[in-house]
């Protein structure tokens, strides 16, 4: 009996099915996600979306996801100006990204419904790069590249350009310390066994 409490998540067939631009091998996006613009979104291999996600990629938008990629539940990803989350890289629950924002100060209308003419948005891609990872509730505004090795605090804000291999935190978020690089040895390992694997496989067949 399925459990009416857990929708699942779509099969390898479904996803090819529906449109994306690009879906990897090991892709595993929630039912319960909703998904605009698909074929204007890329998916490497071993990607989970999990839960309540958001992606908008609509229209000139994009976004295009890596290999080795985990976006925890209830993530809004807004990529009317493009999104880029290269490999091994992940968002912990709740986090927003954002590649428009409108004008604040009053000197402009706000919100889509109004004439573009009217409006003072600002816009740009979001790229988070290898190993980036952001925790839970934070925000990432228009504009921002999180360079590699990266790692963001829990309720961040983040407004501008990130270091690499750097440790920041904070609202707005600023940087604590340097990132250890420990873990490029255990990407190299993984890619070294996942290799193997298909060597094997080859040959056995």
């Amino acid at each position: 009996m399925n459990n009416p409490f857990d929708p699942g998540y779509f099969s390898d067939e479904q996803l090819v099915d529906f449109g994306f631009k690009k879906v990897g091998k090991n892709v595993r996006i929630a039912r319960s996600c909703t998904i605009i613009g698909l074929n204007n979104i890329e998916l490497g291999d071993n990607v989970r979306i999990d839960g309540y996600c958001s992606i908008i990629a609509a229209g000139n938008g994009f976004t295009k996801i890596g290999s080795f990629v985990h976006i925890a539940g209830y993530c809004g990803l807004y990529a009317g100006s493009g999104i880029v989350l290269e490999d091994f890289s992940g968002l912990s629950a709740g986090v927003r990204i954002y590649t428009a924002t409108d004008d604040y100060s009053g000197r402009t209308l706000t919100n889509p419904t109004v004439p573009e003419k009217y409006l003072g948005v600002t816009s740009g891609p979001v790229i988070l790069m290898k190993h980036v990872i952001v925790g839970t509730g934070s925000v990432i505004l228009p504009g921002v590249t999180a360079n590699e090795g990266v790692s963001v605090g829990a309720l961040s804000l983040i407004t501008k350009d990130l270091d690499a291999w750097s440790i920041y935190a904070g609202m707005p978020a600023r940087r604590l310390r340097d990132r250890s690089k420990d873990l490029l040895s255990l990407e190299k390992s993984l890619l070294a066994e996942l290799d193997s694997e298909l060597n094997s496989e080859v040959h056995d067949g």
